[in-house]
């Protein structure tokens, strides 16, 4: 019977939503997020999807279209308000998602996959809100869009092509308008796709927590106590998010946005929005756009590299690895002061200390935690074998 049960499709969707879940008894509301951002996902499907029923690939048109949207259709300003400040409130959900998981050490063994999903989801977010940064067709939309997808142009022989097929002519015009906006809308869908996977990877190996183990005794349904425990950390995250649509709408807009583009006037200072920041301070960090780049993907690498470079330690959870929990923190430290300077002006002291961040980052994630981690495992197999000793 049990196996009837198992291959019933109500009963695995069942399963998916959580009804059958069971999670640990001490989950804490750093836990909280991963509902949350589910949430803000779902959001921004349903408000893109209203916004596209009006909105007109066209670079003559696009710019002043968004206003008419605003102004002309009813709830046309709030939608174009939920999705636009959705999308920051979105990455800053992930942002603490992916912070609690580092601090907890749930992306280790045997949950290395559920990590590099979520890695995925962050990767395809970050696409995302690019090309859907560039539809309103703003000045530092525009020029956005011109400094970042130049740089491809400097990557070794597929470099031209790859621009090329991105434009879809020689320079930015309203072709590479239109393919931004199909992609921008193909995307979402990609997401909540991987988003399936990454939930569904959860469920098969379980939640962590914050001493880092768990037995099948220590666990109770999700499904009322921990809905109850998301859906009151949901409401407070939406009455700060109702704030932001209601009394400062345009609050994570840029100035120079309000202005439609211009090829013919550069802004004096081209500054992505907040979550792209730290991307931006490395890119800018070193004077040669092929070795910018190097260092982004290398970046981005290091993200779905961590449950390797991590893997030595016998403990999971931060909470009992001072030195690791120490580099941690320094790590997520140096993204926020990356973020500072990203938005800074590219003078000195600001390029000399982007390079320094950039150079510590790296430092501390492919030197610093694995020789932690290696001495930490040695220190606690020591201690183990004196215990037993003493037995």
């Amino acid at each position: 019977m049990r196996r009837i049960w198992r291959h019933n499709i109500l009963f695995y969707f069942a399963n998916l939503s959580g009804f059958f879940y069971k999670a640990p008894v001490n989950l804490n509301y750093w836990y909280n997020f991963g509902f949350i951002a589910l949430f803000f996902l779902v959001l921004q499907i349903l408000t893109g999807i209203f916004l596209a029923i009006y909105y007109v690939a066209d670079y003559n048109i696009a710019f002043g279209l968004v206003f008419d949207i605003c102004v002309e259709e009813h709830f046309g300003w709030w939608i174009k308000s939920v999705h636009t400040n959705g999308a920051s409130y979105f990455f800053f959900i992930v942002y603490l998602h992916m912070i609690k998981n580092i601090l907890y050490g749930s992306f280790m063994h045997p949950r290395q996959w559920l990590w590099i999903t979520g890695a995925l989801l962050w990767l395809l977010m970050v696409f995302t809100a690019f090309v859907g940064y560039v539809l309103p067709w703003g000045q530092m939309s525009y020029w956005g869009a011109v400094v970042i997808t130049n740089l491809l142009a400097s990557i070794p022989f597929i470099g031209p092509d790859i621009l090329m097929l991105l434009w879809g002519t020689w320079n930015i015009s309203d072709v590479t308008l239109k393919r931004f906006f199909v992609i921008h809308f193909v995307l979402p869908f990609i997401i909540a796709f991987v988003s399936m996977i990454h939930i569904l990877l959860l469920h098969e190996y379980g939640s962590t927590n914050k001493l880092g183990y768990t037995t099948p005794m220590d666990k109770i349904p999700f499904i009322p106590y921990y809905l109850i425990k998301d859906l009151i950390s949901l409401i407070v995250c939406l009455l700060s998010f109702s704030w932001y649509c209601y009394v400062k709408p345009e609050f994570f807009t840029h100035v120079d946005n309000f202005v439609k583009a211009n090829h013919l006037v550069t802004p004096y200072h081209i500054v992505p929005e907040w979550y792209f920041l730290p991307l931006y301070a490395i890119l800018r960090s070193v004077p040669s756009k092929s070795q910018g780049i190097l260092l982004v993907a290398l970046f981005i690498l290091s993200i779905f590299l961590l449950p390797f470079v991590s893997k030595n330690a016998i403990i999971r959870s931060g909470s009992f690895r001072p030195f690791y929990i120490f580099f941690a923190w320094s790590l997520i430290c140096i993204c926020f002061m990356l973020g500072w300077i990203g938005g800074a002006h590219v003078i000195t002291p600001y390029i000399d200390i982007g390079h320094a961040l950039t150079n510590l980052y790296f430092f501390i994630f492919f030197v610093c935690i694995p020789v932690v981690c290696y001495f930490e495992k040695l220190i606690y197999m020591s201690y183990i074998l004196r215990f037993k000793m003493k037995k």
